[in-house]
Formats: C-alpha cells, sequence, structure tokens
C-alpha cells in the first residue's frame, strides 16, 4: 500500500511541476529594432460580387461545361430537389434569409444554370479559382462544404431552385 502512496505521490508532483514549469516568459518584446522596410505592407483585394459585368456568363469550374434545360420546371424533378436540399444545404442556406451562406431565391437569374451545379458539386475547387466563387467566400466568410452530391442530386436542387424564383 505505501508502494502505491509513493507512486501516485511521485504523479502529482511531477505533473504539478510540469505545469507550473510552462509559461512565465516574458512578453516583452526583442530588445531589437525591425526596420520599417522589413514589414512590407500588402494590400488585399477583395472582389465583390456586384463588381462582376456579367456573372451568367460565368459557367464555374467542374465537371458541368453545359446544360440543356426545358423551359418549363419539371415538377417531379424539383421535388426530388428539394428533399435533396432539405438534407443537405438547409443548415446553411434558406430561400428568402440569409444564413452562413446566400439566401437562393432567384438565384437562377443571377448565376448560369452550369455555375450552379458546379458550386454544388465542386465547391472546394470552385472557392480556390473561380471569380464569383472567391467573391462569395470573401463577403460570407465560410466556404460551401462539399456535400459529395451526385449530378443527379445536383440536377435536382438546380430545378428545385429554379421553381422558386
Amino acid at each position: 500500500m505505501k508502494k502505491n502512496e509513493t507512486i501516485v505521490s511521485t504523479l502529482i508532483l511531477g505533473i504539478f511541476l510540469l505545469f507550473s514549469s510552462c509559461g512565465g516568459g516574458s512578453t516583452t518584446s526583442p530588445d531589437f529594432d525591425i526596420p520599417d522596410d522589413a514589414e512590407e505592407e500588402t494590400e488585399e483585394i477583395v472582389i465583390k460580387v456586384e463588381d462582376i459585368e456579367d456573372p451568367l456568363s460565368y459557367k464555374g469550374i467542374g465537371p458541368i461545361s453545359s446544360i440543356e434545360l426545358a423551359d418549363e420546371i419539371d415538377e417531379d424533378l424539383a421535388e426530388y430537389g428539394l428533399e435533396v436540399f432539405n438534407l443537405n444545404c438547409v443548415a446553411c442556406h434558406k430561400l428568402d434569409i440569409r444564413l452562413v451562406g446566400p439566401a437562393l431565391a432567384g438565384v437562377t437569374e443571377r448565376r448560369s444554370s452550369e455555375w450552379i451545379m458546379n458550386m454544388i458539386l465542386n465547391p472546394d475547387l470552385m472557392v480556390k479559382e473561380d471569380t464569383i466563387a472567391k467573391a462569395l467566400l470573401a463577403e460570407y466568410g465560410s466556404p460551401m462544404n462539399n456535400q459529395n452530391l451526385s449530378e443527379k442530386e445536383a440536377r435536382g436542387i438546380l430545378e428545385y431552385l429554379r421553381a422558386n424564383l
């Protein structure tokens, strides 16, 4: 029993010494001067969505380079898109309320169908290379999560968004 008490006491003392030796360092600046020209100020260039001349001409970066849409909404596809949207998108997007991401009502009038699908399917590369996606990231401060959706699921969401101008 004494041996166990000694081991426990030694462990407690060791932990105490470990924590008491951490920190306590000086918080003052080093004793040398940094030359004024050593710290170059870099001007951050922020792209704003409203500054983009023709956002409907952007197709985005990803697997969708062209898409043919019927004039009329495919109600079954839109209903399927609503189900996919509710499972994957509603934490960050609503139609008429800005949340983590932009409100999506009318997005099909502001962005090309190809861009919307590429953003759904390929958000990581889009925020790195696409002008509009970069601007949205700058505005909202949070990148869109990749939900790993299929083209069919993305197409359903697009049809749901088309139905909700």
